[in-house]
C-alpha cells in the first residue's frame, strides 16, 4: 500500500515577489513615479521602501496652496477667487507648501522612531526635499500662474536663469478664439508693420506691463529658489512651472553651476526677488494670427529678452541659441504662434535693470 501522499504548500508562493526585485530596479520604478505625495505613500509599505525613496533621482512637487507668512492662514487656504489675479505682487512675503499626510508618519531607519519629515501642518518644498539626498531633476509646480490678466488674454513666459537672467521669451494675445478677420485687419496683417494705433491705444502700454510683471514673477521665482538649490549640490535640472501653464523658470546643469559660484544679487535689500540686470529686448507684433483648428490670436505678441554683455551673468548665447530657445519655448499652437512671429518685423527695446 502507497503512503498517502500530504500537500504542502509552496513557500515560493507566499514570497513578496517584490522582494525579489534588485534595488537598481526599484529605484528605476520610483524615478518614473517622481512624485513626492506617491513616494511618501510608498516609504509608508516596508522599511526597504523607507530606505530608497531618499534615493530617488526625479522628483515632482505639487504646490497645492499659498499662504501668507504675516497674513492670516485661513483666510489665504481659502482664497475667494480660485485664483488669485494679484499673487505675483504678493510673492515676496508668502511660503509655498503642500500638505503631504503620507509623511507625516515616515520614520528614520537610522534614527529610531525620529521621523523622517518633519511633523508639520505645513511643508515647504525645501522641507520636504531636504531628505532627499540624490535628487538630480526637480519640477514643482504652483498653483496658479503669478501675472493676473484680464479674461480672455494668453499670456504665457518661459525664462533661464543662472545667477541672474539669461533668457526670457513672452507671448501674448489679447484673445484667442475662432478664426474672424475683417478686411481692414488683413490689410494691416499685411502690411507687417506695427499700426500707428498701437502707440495711441494703450497697445505697447500693456505689452510694457506684460513684459514687466512677468519679469518680476520669474525673478521672485528664482530667488525663492535659493535654498533648494544649495541644499541639493546633485541637482541637473531644475523647473518651476504653473498649473496654469502661464510661466516656467528653467536651470540646467550649467546654469546651476553659475548659480553656485555667484551671489545671487537681490534687486533692493529688502526685496526677496533677484535682480534683473539692464537687458534688450525683441518686440514682434501681429494684429491677428491664424493658429490650427481655425483658432485665430488677436493682438499677438512676442518680446525676446537677453541682458545686457555689462549686465549679464557671464554666461553668453549666441544668436542662434537664442533662436532656438525662443522657438522651443512653447507647445501646441503656441509654438506655432512664435513661429510665424518671428518671422514678422522686429522691434529693438532697451530695458534698465530693476
Amino acid at each position: 500500500m502507497h503512503p498517502k501522499a500530504r500537500i504542502h504548500a509552496d513557500p515560493s508562493l507566499n514570497a513578496d515577489q517584490f522582494d525579489r526585485l534588485p534595488d537598481s530596479v526599484v529605484l528605476f520604478i520610483f524615478n518614473k513615479l517622481a512624485d513626492v505625495r506617491s513616494l511618501g505613500r510608498c516609504s509608508t509599505v516596508s522599511k526597504r521602501f523607507n530606505s530608497l525613496v531618499p534615493l530617488v533621482h526625479d522628483i515632482y512637487v505639487k504646490i497645492d496652496r499659498v499662504v501668507t507668512v504675516d497674513g492670516d492662514a485661513e483666510d489665504a487656504l481659502n482664497p475667494p477667487n480660485p485664483r488669485p489675479r494679484n499673487l505675483f505682487s504678493h510673492f515676496f512675503k508668502m511660503m509655498f507648501f503642500t500638505l503631504l499626510k503620507p509623511f507625516h508618519n515616515l520614520r528614520n531607519i537610522n534614527g529610531g522612531n525620529k521621523p523622517l519629515f518633519p511633523q508639520l501642518a505645513h511643508h515647504s518644498p525645501a522641507q520636504v526635499l531636504k531628505n532627499f539626498t540624490h535628487v538630480r531633476h526637480l519640477r514643482i509646480e504652483l498653483p496658479a500662474g503669478d501675472v493676473g490678466t484680464e479674461e480672455g488674454v494668453v499670456l504665457k513666459w518661459k525664462a533661464e536663469f543662472g545667477s541672474t537672467l539669461q533668457n526670457c521669451v513672452i507671448l501674448g494675445g489679447t484673445r484667442m478664439d475662432r478664426k474672424y478677420i475683417t478686411e481692414q485687419e488683413q490689410s494691416i496683417e499685411d502690411n507687417e508693420s506695427i499700426p500707428e494705433s498701437f502707440y495711441t491705444n494703450g497697445g505697447l502700454k500693456l505689452r510694457v506691463v506684460w513684459t514687466i510683471s512677468s519679469l518680476i514673477a520669474a525673478s521672485t521665482r528664482h530667488y525663492l529658489l535659493r535654498t533648494i538649490i544649495k541644499d541639493h549640490p546633485t541637482l541637473w535640472s531644475l523647473v518651476l512651472t504653473d498649473a496654469d501653464g502661464q510661466g516656467t523658470l528653467l536651470m540646467g546643469v550649467e546654469q546651476l553651476k553659475e548659480f553656485r559660484e555667484n551671489q545671487v544679487a537681490a534687486s533692493e535689500p529688502s526685496s526677496n526677488r533677484t535682480l534683473i540686470p539692464a537687458s534688450s529686448m525683441k518686440l514682434r507684433y501681429s494684429p491677428y494670427l491664424e493658429l490650427p483648428d481655425t483658432m485665430g490670436l488677436q493682438g499677438a505678441t512676442l518680446v525676446a529678452i537677453k541682458p545686457s554683455h555689462e549686465g549679464g551673468s557671464g554666461t553668453y548665447s549666441s544668436k542662434k541659441e537664442i533662436d532656438t530657445f525662443v522657438s522651443g519655448a512653447f507647445d501646441g499652437p503656441f509654438k506655432i504662434a512664435v513661429k510665424a512671429l518671428m518671422k514678422r518685423r522686429t522691434y529693438l527695446l532697451e530695458m534698465n535693470g530693476f
